[in-house]
């Protein structure tokens, strides 16, 4: 295929990167991290692959819940740096080729934000109808609660306001009510503001509870919560036409569909695949993918300029919440047995490497998949090398440790001691003497340029992301195999789920004199035959990987 076919709609074939800036890099030695310690390794980025940076949240907060309790929704909080920081990042970072998106955290804010105080100091403030308010919960105030180890009711008493007030999340963080024409309004003004200074989109914090109306005074005002979604959509490309929204929708896959628009494809740009990532755990707890399968059998395709989100883990818990309560228990069993290992009962706060045991073949294979199935890969700052968590630090912020950068006092993360971190470090075998990313660059071998080979071919082969993904039948039930095929070109993708190697006759492609299975991450010279009739003979390794382009005669590819 052309590759300028994927300019217009770049985030069809992106690689995201995920950070929260005060755990990359501290440029000023307090401890904390800052967007001039960003800029500071922008190469680091652009050496990985990297073309799509998003940034946890960056603006003002009095930081209870890792900067998503926000006071300012156009600022930049001092202790991260200024505007004029975070222009520069974006500049540096487009030099890269790489656009930068951030989190739009716009369904509650801080009870310190200004417009609470207002509204709860008031019933006349013209705040006081930007929250939802009610004089008595209702019966059902406990049914929904996000964080039940922290929360039994999503409604709060406020002694000055002497109302109740509906908060989904935490009880410091009010709901904004979107039925309100003048929060929606706002909610524009604040994707208008940082559009213009240069952001190429937003990842959309919890997208239902944002068009969850229920509650709210003035719900009819609003018919059709997607209605808005569509409306933000359409400002958005409004004001920066190849802009991308990125949400964040824990649904089944029917429900999460509506959420691109559709067959319009008028509402998100993209949608995380959460019932995808849960399968593919439970398929590695079983050394069996028929549970991946199932997914990408059931997953609907997304409008044609959408995409799904792929990711191995995130900044949050590893939800396993659509799985049913033995599939969960297995998972827990194979990867997180410990009861300090998980979290809510529904989830793990550990990053993938302990998962694992810290089996590099696992680990390729993991991330192998990541890059060879449908949809857009999106990593997690540190997955690239390998980084563990540190089940010391409470909750969801064990996996939000400081960037390990070398084996130097504190990960060279900070000059700072270690009692002014803003996170401890991981210890023992994850510890930063171990897992880094000076030592990874120069070892052939490391994770970290295993995943530069697979974003390198993944960006040269947009049958991937942009191609029909058809399941091929292996006759091995640990053998999991697809093709994607677009416009010509075909790329064929096999993952071997059990430690013990096999080999298998596959039907690569269709049968026709002079065919090649090109294999894009082995010696060339290992390249397998494949027969007139389309059929190649595979060997792997135990929880081995290969990636085969076909090419026919008369083919022009570069390989």
């Amino acid at each position: 295929m052309r590759l300028t076919e994927t300019a217009d709609v770049w985030w069809k074939n992106a690689v995201i990167y995920c950070l929260d800036v005060e755990t990359f890099f501290d440029s000023d030695g307090d401890g904390r991290g800052d967007l001039t310690g960003v800029c500071q390794r922008i190469d680091h980025l652009a050496e990985l692959g990297v073309t799509c940076l998003w940034l946890m949240p960056f603006y003002p907060t009095p930081d209870r819940d890792d900067g998503y309790d926000i006071t300012d929704f156009y600022g930049v909080d001092p202790r991260l740096g200024s505007h004029g920081d975070l222009v520069e990042l974006i500049t540096l970072a487009r030099d890269r080729g790489i656009r930068v998106i951030a989190d739009l955290v716009v369904n509650h804010t801080s009870d310190q934000h200004p417009w609470f105080q207002s509204a709860r100091a008031s019933r006349e403030s013209p705040y006081r109808g930007w929250y939802v308010w009610a004089d008595e919960p209702p019966p059902d105030a406990d049914k929904g609660v996000v964080f039940p180890d922290q929360e039994t009711s999503l409604w709060q008493y406020d002694e000055a306001a002497k109302q109740y007030y509906l908060h989904r999340f935490y009880k410091f963080q009010p709901d904004l009510d979107v039925a309100n024409a003048d929060v929606r309004a706002e909610i524009q003004r604040v994707i208008g503001f940082w559009a213009q200074l240069g952001l190429s989109g937003f990842r959309v914090d919890a997208v239902p509870f944002l068009l969850d109306t229920g509650g709210a005074p003035d719900a009819a005002n609003l018919p059709d919560p997607h209605d808005y979604l569509r409306d933000l959509r359409s400002f958005l490309d409004r004001r920066a036409g190849q802009a991308m929204l990125l949400g964040e929708v824990n649904l089944p896959y029917p429900d999460t569909r509506r959420f691109f628009g559709d067959e319009d494809g008028d509402e998100l740009t993209m949608c995380f695949d959460f019932i995808g990532m849960q399968r593919l755990f439970l398929s590695l707890a079983r050394n069996d993918p028929a549970e991946l399968v199932k997914a990408l059998r059931q997953r609907p395709k997304p409008p044609e300029e959408g995409q799904w989100g792929t990711f191995v883990r995130n900044h949050d818990e590893l939800t396993l919440d659509k799985l049913s309560d033995a599939e969960r228990q297995e998972v827990f069993d194979a990867f997180g047995p410990d009861k300090n290992m998980q979290l809510y009962g529904r989830g793990l706060r550990r990053r993938l490497p302990p998962m694992l045991g810290n089996d590099i073949h696992r680990l390729k294979l993991v991330y192998s998949l990541l890059f060879s199935l449908p949809g857009t890969p999106v990593l997690f700052y540190g997955e690239e090398i390998g980084m563990g968590e540190n089940l010391d630090v409470e909750g969801r912020s064990a996996v939000r440790t400081p960037m390990q950068w070398s084996a130097d006092p504190q990960a060279g993360f900070t000059t700072a001691p270690a009692a002014d971190l803003v996170a401890p470090l991981p210890g023992g075998e994850y510890g930063p003497e171990h897992v880094n990313v000076a030592a990874q660059r120069r070892d052939p071998d490391s994770l970290f340029n295993w995943m530069k080979l697979l974003i390198l071919r993944y960006r040269e082969s947009p049958e991937l992301s942009w191609g029909t993904c058809t399941i091929l039948e292996t006759g091995a039930p640990a053998v999991f195999a697809h093709r994607s095929d677009y416009e010509g070109g075909s790329i064929v993708a096999v993952h071997n789920f059990s430690a013990e190697p096999v080999k298998i006759s596959l039907a690569v492609a269709e049968s026709g004199a002079g065919l090649r299975a090109v294999d894009l991450l082995v010696n060339p010279a290992d390249e397998p035959a494949v027969g007139d009739d389309g059929v190649a003979s595979l060997d792997l390794a135990g929880y081995g990987c290969r990636w085969l382009r076909i090419v026919r005669p008369g083919d022009r590819y570069l390989v």
